[in-house]
């Protein structure tokens, strides 16, 4: 593997151990932005643009939308769409169940495979609510140390554990955290941890995150494997790409949404206003009126950009008979005659010159067509703000995984790609 590719890989891996949920994922992302001399802006208060300036604002610290003005007056956007949540288990109110050993009360977030969170190191992360002299105030909290463990039942106590298991939440995945603790034991912790005072905490939003550190592997390193690759692989090349373009001929937009792996219908998800509304904000900021707004719209173009399968060795009939992707091969353009995903030959077409003219490397995405596949972002943001657009992605192995594989080549792949639509 090329030492360039290896490079960026690493790097979006870094990113993604430091995120163990939406919450840092944007936490992250806002750093990386004001590194690079963005600006934020507050949704509760007036926007001032600047053409030329580079900007990005948050809702409900799990969404974010970044944009760079040109400095003459643009008729579009190009906007990269990707999401910050991944599938995982969030802890209840009053979690302790006590007995022998302490677990603790969760429910599942999104369609995980669940067989992967057992016998792993565990952890917590999420934020508290805590009251201050000001005011309640949000802290972003992770307990970082190997917490607690969903321990399988052992082969001798359950002789058809290899003959298939149907895993019930609320009795098979439980975590044990701690052997005869007390009631208010993990709220003590983030207390503990926040350094706060435990009656100061109002509420919490707290979930499990794999602790099992990223890995390169292969004879070459072609591959990698790392929680939460769907989708802060996406996100993570959409801001950089952001980052690194230049020259534009539209207004580039990188907007993350949350939610989307429990249906995007929120505030801060793909079917809510968060987008729509900002990017009119920016035309109004601009002195765009309706008309005009109305025509930016239509000149507009988007990438809904969240990974897709490569054909699995040991389960080929599940792929595409003419179409398996490959890791390594490529930015993964999807179709979906269901219109799951939005691409068109239209959109297709459009994207599909752009990567041929910049020679990066592309390849097709259909399901197996008796396997119907998720719904993403495109078509669902499109409901708020209708634009063409093609769903992207790159190929990966055991998706909704808590620990899922991905080719070391195709970090870099996509930012190229994502780099050069901003640019087209």
């Amino acid at each position: 593997m090329d030492t360039n590719s290896l490079k960026a890989t690493k790097a979006m891996l870094d990113y993604i151990e430091r995120s163990p949920n939406s919450f840092f994922a944007v936490e992250n992302a806002s750093r990386m932005l004001e590194e690079q001399g963005f600006s934020r802006l507050d949704e509760r208060e007036p926007y001032k643009l600047e053409l030329g300036g580079k900007y990005y604002v948050v809702r409900n610290s799990s969404a974010l939308m970044a944009f760079i003005l040109p400095k003459e007056h643009c008729r579009s956007f190009s906007i990269i769409a990707s999401h910050s949540d991944s599938p995982s288990f969030k802890v209840k109110e009053n979690p302790e169940i006590g007995g022998l050993y302490t677990t603790l009360n969760v429910e599942g977030y999104g369609g995980m495979l669940m067989a992967p969170w057992l016998d792993r190191p565990l952890s917590i992360a999420g934020r508290a609510f805590i009251r201050t002299s000001e005011g309640v105030q949000q802290r972003l909290v992770n307990i970082d140390r190997d917490l607690c463990s969903i321990v399988n039942l052992c082969i001798h106590q359950n002789r058809e554990a290899n003959s298939g298991l149907e895993y019930k939440i609320q009795k098979d995945m439980l975590p044990i955290i701690g052997q005869g603790v007390e009631q208010g034991c993990l709220k003590g912790l983030v207390a503990k941890t926040l350094n706060v005072e435990e009656s100061s905490i109002v509420d919490t939003e707290l979930f499990l995150y794999n602790r099992q550190k990223p890995s390169i592997w292969g004879i070459d390193d072609q591959f990698y494997s790392s929680p939460r690759i769907d989708d802060l692989q996406c996100l993570y090349c959409s801001l950089v790409s952001l980052m690194k373009a230049s020259g534009f001929r539209s207004i580039p937009v990188a907007c993350v949404f949350d939610n989307e792996e429990v249906g995007s219908g929120t505030k801060q998800g793909a079917a809510g206003d968060f987008m729509s509304q900002n990017l009119n904000r920016i035309l109004s900021c601009l002195g765009y009126d309706d008309e005009e707004k109305a025509m930016v719209q239509a000149r507009s173009f988007m990438l809904s950009a969240d990974n897709g399968h490569s054909m699995h060795p040991n389960y080929p009939e599940h792929c595409d008979p003419t179409n398996k992707p490959s890791m390594n091969a490529g930015v993964l353009i999807k179709y979906a005659g269901n219109q799951k995903y939005t691409t068109d030959g239209y959109s297709a077409s459009r994207l599909r010159a752009l990567l041929e003219d910049r020679s990066i490397k592309y390849q097709v995405f259909h399901n197996n067509s008796n396997n119907a596949g998720g719904s993403t972002l495109g078509n669902i943001s499109g409901s708020q703000y209708s634009i063409p657009c093609v769903d992207i992605g790159l190929a990966q192995l055991a998706m909704h995984s808590s620990y899922e594989t991905g080719g070391t080549a195709d970090t870099l792949i996509m930012t190229e790609a994502m780099k050069a639509f901003y640019e087209a």
